[in-house]
């Protein structure tokens, strides 16, 4: 998946967060952007694929790509939010950790992921993406599962018209707006 990640975490933590906040103090900026930020977390292993292993090794081989470590974490995360008295943090940990979940199931789609690692490195996808054009990302761009990446980012822009936009002025803003209106009605020159 190549453009799916950041808009399916988007999607899970706006769905989440009416549900989860009320447990703590976690603004919906701070929430949102731990559940995007996880949901990409997974792919910082594109730094050491590139700068230290000169693309030896598929990326996905990587500890990041391992489902064993995000679910762990994950559970780590849940336990301590059970546990704490303050819930702010562990809330955050855990809906970045649930989206760099959900990457794995995402990249299983077609990039093959080790679901046994470090047990096994058998690597399960649901399809194989053939490599017939040049340059490599074509091959995704031109492949089926590219349409439900489009999915993924056209559900993130409607959810966020839905939630996001329009949304109210602040106050200081809209009684700006209603000087500018009430000038413009009176015909009066006024800055924009």
């Amino acid at each position: 998946m190549i453009i799916g990640h950041a808009p399916a975490g988007y999607i899970i933590s706006t769905y989440l967060f009416p549900h989860l906040s009320p447990a703590a103090s976690v603004s919906r900026r701070t929430f949102l952007f731990a559940g995007v930020a996880g949901a990409v977390a997974p792919d910082i292993d594109m730094l050491y694929f590139h700068l230290v292993d000169h693309r030896q090794h598929l990326h996905h081989s990587y500890f990041t790509h391992f489902p064993s470590f995000w679910a762990t974490l994950l559970v780590l995360a849940f336990a301590w939010l059970v546990a704490a008295r303050a819930k702010a943090g562990p809330l955050v940990l855990l809906v970045f950790f649930l989206n760099a979940f959900v990457h794995m199931v995402l990249d299983t789609i077609v990039g093959g992921i080790e679901w046994m690692a470090p047990l096994n490195s058998t690597s399960f996808s649901f399809a194989t993406v053939s490599p017939r054009f040049q340059p490599w990302w074509l091959n995704f761009f031109l492949h089926w599962s590219f349409l439900l990446e489009i999915a993924l980012v056209l559900w993130a822009i409607v959810r966020w018209r839905q939630t996001e936009w329009p949304r109210p002025l602040p106050r200081h803003h809209a009684a700006i707006e209603d000087n500018q209106s009430a000038r413009r009605q009176r015909g009066e020159p006024g800055h924009e």
